[in-house]
């Protein structure tokens, strides 16, 4: 036996199997770590050396050792033994308990798994991170309790009880996710992400199954829904900040993802259709006709056998830097949209996956190519998530397929296919598109998207949701048949792709296109100008940005300015604060983008559902009430100095105004103006920026009056003032349907903070979800407020629905809503107005 190395006796009597030969893709392949399975003939499970038990599965099916020298072995009785809920399994020994080899540790009903269980294995695992390799094992024989399993050796400096990874006991903790989507692709990758520099080991336990926390593929292998539980198990010098930042990624959705945490209920397929009609799921809502373009995914050849491990390993790096080197481009992109930066930043989380990689060095350590080491490693973890219950979950294959693909294509370009010149409005169909091939495509020819496969929440139904694409999915394999060339209408309104449409039909489908697009340039072009009710009265309409390609795109829509930057983008997923000189130049950007126009910077709204990595926040049971907001930054005011310091640095005919985060009290203001003061000094000659306070709060609706006597201007945040007036929180997927800012308590609220600014020659702002609700925006003016700040895209018809109106009817419509009972009612008073009914 080699110098540190160690032997693992059998812990079971039966036959010892490779775990290739294990029915479950988590195990053959080694996606928990390396070992062998034993079909068991007895029924007690026992210590297969001397360790500590550092883990029980809640289902007393599985146990964790660990041993003096740092290894930790994975011994899981049966496959998707989880869900026999303990039935049928003893455990006779305890967590934290140091055992010797031998010792029994778990007794099983072998008669009622054999009935009850897919399969008997008992699968034996030397965990992935635990620094020791197999270099023997006894395999296809019978094997007794107690004759030798694996022989063990390290791979690199051991982690003996003495070192510091091991210098406390694992901490263990069950934490519930809320993710409305479950542990999927981007809250996997901002875990990975948030661990990478901490020094903690970190493994996440569900569905009896194991996972290192570093690796997305395996997080996602899990399969966790929204509203389970996890068990964490937490070790090294900084366990409690692993810890926390594990209980924030699984709890918190990213800023840029809250808002579509909760998506409208899917569509159902229809099927009530003609012949020559075929029904999908509507994935991107909308309307097109146009000609059919088939894009079939082909294979680039991968031969099997490389040309050494050297070679190999070194092509794979070079390709996998080709595509992280593209990848970061997009995820920095300015001009891109929000939703392909994200998924490009998971992207680049799965393509160092360390599961990943392992599996393909592994293959190429057995003489295999790189290309096929890599497509092989990719199709194992495919198969895991493929087999999964949840829809969401299974949607993540086109990440790692997209991955595949574009490693392969850096591999071998000159066989990579080229995509083909596209007519216009052209109809793309496809058995799945792939996000990278979404965004290669030039997006103003393509009229609308068609699938065969996927659903409503994959990565490229959100890509084209973004990018105004109409889209169906899972069509089926009937539109793969469909003739190329041929005219097509695309129905992604009511679910429907018309394969054959009659000439006239043709005509109909092609004039409502147009009247459409007339209808939208009109509104665009009429909302180029100020935003007035129909009598006259001036109402502003900015926008609330997060980029500068958000800030171009509000221009182009009619934005008459910012009304909310928000920063958090500068500060999220990296492990440093930005410097002032990096945050100018962008502030800078954002300003060059809107002219003249004006820019309202809102300071670093972190804590609650935007936890930072590299900000020291403490643990809270509840973060909606905790250290976020202005809160954060005074805890933090070099943060906010600095911050301070890069806004006031930005040049040109913009007007720069401040926008105070989660404020509750007058002396928070004081605290921010004493330090601007002292930054301001800096600039002589600038002139002052206005101030003003976010309403978000009920502490800061009441009040609204004095906060009017010492900040410049009043802006509603609607999104956390409901959920804080509603008692209920805003990211829960149970209470989606009732957390709505149209609750009348929200709303006299609403007209109360207007209401005291005015009262103190204040204008009043509404910057949350609620004015980017066209028909919502009457009553908003009617309550009082003078400015709306939207998403870009719909402020065109936000300032069309304010130029319907007079000043008298949309304070008649604010007093109506005001006396109904709840926000329903106030839904269905607002529809009818719209309509004119009223």
């Amino acid at each position: 036996m080699s110098v540190g190395g160690m032997v693992l006796k059998s812990p079971l009597a039966g036959w010892s199997t490779p775990l290739e030969e294990v029915p479950d893709e988590a195990f053959a392949a080694r996606m928990l770590g390396d070992g062998v399975a034993i079909d068991p003939t007895h029924d007690t499970l026992h210590a297969p050396c001397d360790a500590e038990v550092i883990a029980i599965a809640a289902a007393h099916h599985a146990l964790t050792l660990r041993t003096p020298q740092g290894c930790e072995i994975l011994l899981h009785v049966g496959l998707d033994t989880v869900a026999l809920q303990g039935t049928g399994f003893e455990i006779l020994t305890r967590l934290n308990t140091r055992v010797r080899a031998g010792d029994p540790l778990l007794r099983f009903d072998l008669d009622f798994l054999a009935q009850h269980a897919r399969s008997l294995l008992t699968p034996v695992i030397v965990s992935l991170d635990s620094r020791f390799r197999i270099v023997r094992r006894a395999l296809e024989r019978q094997v007794q309790v107690g004759e030798f399993l694996l022989e063990l050796e390290p791979t690199g400096a051991p982690a003996t009880a003495d070192a510091p990874a091991a210098a406390a006991p694992a901490q263990l903790a069950r934490v519930a996710v809320t993710l409305a989507h479950g542990l999927h692709a981007r809250p996997a990758a901002r875990l990975a992400a948030a661990l990478r520099n901490l020094n903690a080991q970190v493994r996440i336990a569900a569905h009896g199954r194991e996972a290192n926390a570093l690796s997305t593929v395996a997080l996602m292998g899990l399969g966790v829904s929204c509203g389970e539980e996890v068990e964490v198990r937490v070790s090294g010098t900084q366990a409690p900040a692993a810890l926390e930042a594990v209980r924030a990624a699984l709890t918190s959705e990213s800023a840029a993802h809250a808002a579509r945490s909760v998506p409208a209920p899917p569509v159902p397929v229809r099927t009530d259709l003609p012949a020559g009609v075929l029904g999908g799921v509507i994935a991107s809502r909308g309307f097109a006709v146009g000609p059919i373009v088939q894009l079939r995914r082909v294979q680039a050849p991968t031969p099997e056998q490389g040309a050494g491990a050297e070679a190999e390993t070194a092509a794979l790096a070079g390709a996998r830097d080709a595509v992280r080197e593209r990848l970061a481009r997009r995820a920095g992109a300015g001009d891109a949209v929000d939703a392909a930066r994200e998924i490009a930043r998971a992207h680049l989380e799965l393509l160092d996956d360390p599961e990943l990689l392992q599996a393909a060095q592994a293959r190429i350590a057995q003489g295999k190519a790189a290309g096929f080491a890599w497509r092989q490693a990719i199709r194992a973890h495919t198969a895991v998530l493929g087999a999964l219950e949840d829809a969401r979950l299974r949607e993540r294959v086109d990440d790692l397929l997209d991955l595949e693909t574009q490693v392969l294509a850096a591999l071998h370009p000159a066989e990579a296919p080229a995509l083909p010149p596209l007519p216009a409005g052209a109809i793309i169909v496809a058995r799945e598109l792939l996000p990278s091939q979404l965004v290669a495509l030039d997006g103003g020819q393509v009229g609308g998207i068609c699938t065969a496969e996927g659903g409503a929440t994959s990565h490229v139904a959100i890509l084209a949701s973004a990018m105004g694409i109409p889209a169906l999915a899972a069509l089926g394999a009937q539109v793969l048949g469909v003739p190329e060339g041929s005219c097509v209408v695309l129905d992604a309104e009511h679910g429907f792709l018309e394969q054959a449409p009659s000439a006239q039909r043709l005509a109909a489908a092609r004039a409502l296109v147009a009247q459409q697009r007339a209808a939208a340039t009109a509104a665009q072009a009429a909302a180029q100008g100020e935003c007035r009710t129909r009598d006259g009265t001036r109402i502003q309409v900015l926008a609330n940005v997060g980029s500068v390609a958000e800030a171009r795109a509000a221009v182009r829509n009619g934005a008459e300015g910012c009304g909310l930057l928000r920063t958090e983008f500068l500060f999220l997923d990296r492990q440093s604060a930005p410097t002032p000189a990096e945050q100018t130049h962008t502030y800078q950007q954002i300003a060059d983008a809107l002219g003249a126009r004006p820019l309202t910077v809102r300071t670093l709204d972190a804590g609650g559902d935007k936890p930072i990595a590299y900000l020291k926040l403490p643990a809270e049971a509840n973060p909606a009430l905790g250290l976020r907001g202005v809160r954060t930054s005074l805890a933090y005011p070099q943060l906010l100095h600095d911050q301070l310091r890069a806004i006031l640095a930005v040049a040109g005919p913009a007007q720069c105004r401040l926008l105070l985060p989660m404020i509750t009290d007058v002396t928070e203001v004081a605290q921010v103006r004493s330090v601007l003061d002292a930054v301001q000094a800096e600039f002589p000659g600038r002139p002052a920026m206005s101030v003003g306070v976010m309403i978000e709060t009920p502490a800061s609706a009441v009040l609204a009056g004095e906060l009017a006597q010492v900040a410049d201007f009043l802006s509603i945040g609607t999104n956390d003032l409901t959920q804080y007036v509603l008692a209920m929180d805003r990211l829960h997927p149970q209470l989606a349907a009732r957390l709505d800012a149209l609750h009348p308590a929200v709303l006299a609220l609403i007209a109360r903070a207007a209401q005291a600014a005015h009262a103190h020659g204040r204008h009043a702002a509404v910057c949350g979800a609620l004015a980017s609700e066209p028909d919502a925006a009457p009553l908003l003016v009617g309550l009082g407020v003078d400015e709306l700040s939207a998403v870009p895209g719909v402020i065109p018809q936000v300032k069309a629905q304010i130029a319907r109106f007079t000043l008298a009817q949309c304070r008649a419509l604010a007093q109506q809503a005001l006396q109904l009972q709840g926000a329903p009612a106030v839904r269905k008073l607002l529809a009818a107005h719209a309509q004119g009914v009223l």
